[in-house]
Parts: C-alpha cells; structure tokens; sequence
C-alpha cells in the first residue's frame, strides 16, 4: 500500500514538474495567485482590487526592461544587456530636463528617452556583432561609461522633474480605475507578440537564437538582427525611465540599477531560454508581475533587501535548472 502511495506522490510531483516546465506563463501565473492569498492571509487587504491595481502598476516598469531583455536573450549567444540600468537613468534623467515639470514637454521628452536608450542599444549591438565585444562585457562596460559620465555632468545631484499630466498618466485612475500606463503596457503585450510572431524580424530572431549558422545559410542577416535586439532593449530601457519619471516624480543617479537582476529573472520565469530562440513576452510580463508581488511579500515579512537579493538569486539559479532539466527530459 505505501508503494502505491509513493508512486503517486512522485507521479503527481512528476506531472506537476511537466506542467510547470510546459507552460512557465501559466505556472508563474499560478505562483502568483499563490502569493496573492499567503499575503491576504499574512496582512489582510494585500489581495484587494486596489492593491492588486496597484502591484500592476510597479509591474509595468519592471516589464518594460523585461521587454527588451527578453528580445536580446531570445537572439542567442548569450546575449544579455546589463546597460539597462544605467540607461534607464540616463533616459528618465533626460526626460525630466525636458519636461522640467512642464506638460507641454511630455512628447519631446519620451521621444528623448526612447532615442537615447535606443542609441546606447546600437553602441552594444555594434560593439557585440562588428568588434567581437562578449554581451557581458560590453554592456557591463557601457553600464560603467554611462554611470562616470551621468556623474560628471550632474556632480551626482538630481535634476529635472516629471510633469503632472506625465504623472497622472503613471500614478492615477484612467480608466476602469486603472492608471494609464497599464493599458500602455497591455498595448506593448500585444505588439510585441504580434512582432515576434507575425514580422519578419521576429521570426529572424527566432531562427538567429535558434541556430545562427542556419539562419546565416537561409540568407538571414545575423549580424543586424542582433544589432536591432539591442536597439530595441535600449529603447524598452528608455521608455521604461520615463515611465520610472513619471512614477517617483524624481530621478537620482542608480535608480535605475534595482531592475537588472529582476529583469532577467522574470525573462527566465516566463519560459524564455537564456540559450536563446525560444520563449514570448506573455510569460516574462507575468514574471514581472510575479516578482513584484514577491517583493511586497517579502516586504510584509520584513526581509531585508540584501535578503531579497539572495531569494532572487535563487530562483533565477532554480528556473534554470528547471527548464534546462526540461529540455534535457525532450
């Protein structure tokens, strides 16, 4: 009798692991929901609509970075941007001086932001495919140049500020009671699937992450699809410091810098395979989601933030191990 009970213990622990594995977007979905009643049953009122709202709403930024890091991971070779943080600050700095709390500012001031992002992503694709650069090393040391020349020009003091129609747009009830922002990142979702799934340079990048060498053979350009990966992280990372703007009201120097491990954690959550070639932006926005709810779970417990940063390392180590135990298993 106790055999039968075990061998149905481990074939429901082996069906749960397939499940988990097969569809990451719906695990971390899961885990969520999971979250939500553990908080509501720590701290009642943590799974209301509001505060739900709310979590959403620190989600979209950390989304927004996701977006692009997901793009450059699914281009292969170890691609990887650790720049995003860097540029986040730089583009929400921008963006501030140009809105300088002026509504009037908003559209030269996003325009700003996503340019910005989108140039410091052309130094690392270029940098990457044209010099040889190693992902890791490229960005680390654009993060680097970025940051000293951020120093020097604002002798490490904050400047500009956000405008309030910028502001409301972040912060307050749009529509449905929802601020704006969310239906700017629900717009993203959409495009972004349909991009990687429907245009030509998403289905290049898949091929690219895939198998270079073939993709090269099928009359592919490797080196501009990886260059365009690049671009666009960047400019996901611009946007995403503007969006960070309009939700502090200020920037300092390193505020960006807290979203370049979660970014790549919630990459992974959502399925997508740090080899490249293979996952969707549904699943990593629902690890962003995930993550941010964890954050205030932890938060609730009174984990410290160094704390934090060790639960996060593990979980990103763990999903790893789960999906490539998954990939070994096909």
């Amino acid at each position: 009798m106790s055999d039968v009970t075990g061998n149905h213990r481990e074939g429901a622990f082996q069906r749960a692991f397939a499940f988990a594995a097969g569809t990451p977007a719906i695990a971390t979905l899961f885990g969520c929901v999971v979250l939500l009643v553990a908080g509501q049953s720590i701290a009642p009122g943590f799974a209301s609509l509001g505060q739900i709202a709310g979590q959403l709403n620190v989600a979209a930024i950390l989304a927004l970075v996701a977006a692009g890091q997901g793009i450059v991971i699914l281009s292969g070779r170890e691609g990887i941007d650790l720049s995003v943080g860097a540029t986040m600050t730089l583009a929400a700095l921008l963006a501030g001086n140009t809105m300088n709390g002026q509504d009037g500012g908003i559209a030269p001031a996003l325009l700003a932001a996503l340019a910005a992002g989108g140039f410091v992503g052309l130094l690392n694709g270029l940098g990457i495919t044209v010099l040889r650069i190693p992902p890791l090393v490229m960005t680390l040391g654009m993060a680097g140049v970025i940051t000293g020349l951020l120093i020097v020009v604002t002798q490490g003091q904050s400047s500009g500020s956000t405008a309030p129609s910028w502001a409301a747009f972040v912060t307050r009830p749009f529509l449905f009671g929802l601020p704006g922002v969310l239906f700017l990142w629900l717009l993203i979702i959409v495009l972004i699937e349909a991009g990687l799934r429907y245009t030509r340079f998403g289905i290049n990048l898949y091929a690219v992450g895939s198998n270079d060498f073939a993709a090269r053979l099928a009359g592919i350009s490797v080196g501009w699809t990886r260059i365009l990966a690049y671009v666009a992280c960047g400019a996901f990372a611009g946007l995403a410091g503007a969006v960070l703007l309009g939700y502090t009201g200020n920037i300092f120097l390193g505020s960006g810098e807290q979203y370049i491990l979660p970014g790549v954690i919630a990459v992974v959550l959502g399925g997508t395979s740090l080899a490249g070639g293979k996952g969707n932006y549904v699943g990593t926005a629902a690890g962003a989601f995930f993550l941010t709810l964890l954050t205030s779970f932890l938060t609730i417990l009174s984990v410290a933030p160094a704390q934090r940063q060790i639960i996060f390392g593990v979980i990103l180590i763990g999903f790893m191990l789960l999906y490539g135990r998954e990939k070994a298993t096909r």
